[in-house]
């Protein structure tokens, strides 16, 4: 007589996000007896200090955002999912989430929510359309089409009036950031593109920083935003304070000034970098928790970085709201390790760690070639030295050898000589997002499956009607409720999760 025993089924982590908070807490995780779902919106990490760089030629995308597979490929206890995550059901204990129309359903026992935040236009979401933000790829490719694209059309320009407009650059928020992005414009315009024209002169090129705040770096420090300023004006940047923008369109941009006058800027090209709001999945955990949101949508945590009444389930990174923690790469990793650890430990049996605390390694932000400002604990630098320490602090952090290497041979490239090897845009690249805006919220990709595609539990779910508790019959299945049909159409049939164990 033989007996058989089923092995029980291992402790289910579900990572949401590829940003630094989810890769580092997944990595963390390597060696723990569980399984990890990772589910993100996008197949890549991206490292987003380097995304203006993106943005004005330097580096290719690939070099800063590494695909999330890649880097996960021999962690076997990871599985990666595409999809943009549209519920968290804190007590089915369940994630689902959509991609090109099919919706998935997958369950966890711990939940490490780490979705990040997107670009605020301050309740003035169309100013989108004319001035895109700095989070994502596809901002930064947009963003490199209109800023060559602007030296190109002003070559063809018939009026000086029409020729200053492409030429004059506005980069909204003086942040890390609207700084970076500010000084490498001026520097892409005086050195790169020097004698590449012959009707235009790119090095007469206007570029203006504004803010409504007081002050440039306000997280830095008076001594080490003065300095800032100082470089700016140096190069050629015009920098403007106590300016809120109060109207954005194709060709300029409307600010009012602090006495009260409003002044409007000529000028086809803004790029907007102030303001972040946190991903819209915290309105509802504070639905389910009672949490509190504050007014960037962050969902206020402990001090173990759980929600009340969940001790499964940990936010990371920009999402949360917690003492004050700013919104930085490094907040977010410390999170991820932190909330990866106490997992461990329950599963281990061992007493949880104690609150989070967070330990500030400092700020950076480069002005232009050779300067920089950084502030690491009490010491403050600029200048070269500030830009060396910068260098070797993003090297550091860069995910993978090879893009470690291909990133500083091109700043050898960049920085040493004048030429940027990333100088390809499109028009696709440019007019996408507003091609696809201009399709209305009806529109949505889908990508269409044929009846031999389906399972045949589900084929058998879809053929027994609504029945009372098809829904929930469904949603285990992962076959979609009918709003979810109407919402993504009739070709919308999502497959269920395998567990990958």
């Amino acid at each position: 007589m033989s007996t058989s025993t089923q092995q029980a089924p291992r402790h289910r982590v579900v990572v949401i996000g590829s940003g630094f908070g989810g890769l580092f807490s997944t990595q963390k995780l390597k060696g723990a007896d569980v399984d990890i779902t990772l589910i993100a919106r996008t197949s890549h990490h991206l490292f987003q200090p380097l995304l203006y760089q993106v943005a004005t030629g330097i580096l290719s995308e690939g070099e800063i955002a590494p695909s999330t597979r890649e880097v996960l490929r021999s962690q076997r206890n990871a599985t990666v999912l595409l999809g943009q995550v549209t519920d968290i059901d804190l007590d089915a204990r369940t994630v689902t989430h959509t991609a090109v129309g099919r919706e998935t359903v997958t369950p966890y026992d711990s939940l490490i929510v780490a979705a990040g935040a997107g670009q605020s236009w301050f309740g003035n979401d169309e100013f989108a359309r004319h001035a895109p933000g700095m989070k994502s790829i596809d901002d930064a490719l947009e963003l490199r089409g209109r800023i060559f694209g602007s030296f190109e059309l002003a070559e063809l320009a018939s009026t000086q009036a029409e020729r200053d407009r492409l030429m004059t650059f506005v980069v909204v928020g003086a942040g890390p950031t609207g700084v970076e992005m500010a000084g490498q414009i001026s520097e892409l315009a005086k050195r790169t593109l020097r004698g590449d024209f012959r009707r235009i002169d790119p090095t007469k090129a206007r570029v203006i920083l504004l803010d409504a705040a007081p002050a440039v770096l306000s997280s830095f420090g008076e001594k080490l935003g003065e300095r800032a300023v100082k470089r700016l004006t140096d190069m050629g940047v015009e920098v403007r304070l106590g300016a809120k923008v109060v109207d954005v369109d194709s060709t300029g941009i409307e600010v009012e000034l602090e006495d009260g006058r409003r002044e409007r800027i000529e000028s086809v090209c803004k790029v907007w970098a102030a303001g972040v709001s946190a991903s819209p999945l915290g309105r509802q955990l504070a639905d389910q928790t009672g949490a509190q949101l504050d007014r960037a949508g962050r969902i206020a945590v402990q001090d173990d970085l759980t929600l009340p009444g969940h001790p499964e389930v940990f936010v990371v990174g920009d999402m949360m709201s917690l003492r004050e923690l700013p919104g930085v790469a490094q907040v977010a990793i410390q999170g991820g390790r932190y909330a990866a650890e106490q997992i461990m430990r329950r599963l281990d049996g061992r007493e949880p760690k104690g609150p989070f605390e967070y330990f500030d390694k400092g700020s950076m932000a480069t002005i232009s070639r050779f300067s920089a400002v950084a502030s690491v604990g009490k010491a403050q630098f600029s200048g070269f030295f500030a830009w060396l320490l910068w260098l070797a602090v993003h090297l550091v952090y860069i995910i993978g050898f090879k893009h470690r290497i291909t990133t500083l041979l091109h700043w050898v490239v960049t920085f040493i000589g004048r030429g940027r090897s990333e100088r390809v845009v499109t028009e696709q690249q440019v007019f996408a997002r507003q091609a696809i805006a201009d399709l209305g919220d009806e529109f949505g990709p889908a990508l269409p499956r044929l009846a031999q595609d389906r399972p045949h539990e589900e084929t058998d779910l879809l053929d027994a009607g609504p029945g009372p508790h098809a829904h929930v019959a469904a949603r285990a299945q992962g076959v979609p409720t009918p709003a979810a049909q109407a919402s993504a159409g009739a070709n919308q049939v999502p497959a269920e999760h395998p567990r990958g164990d």
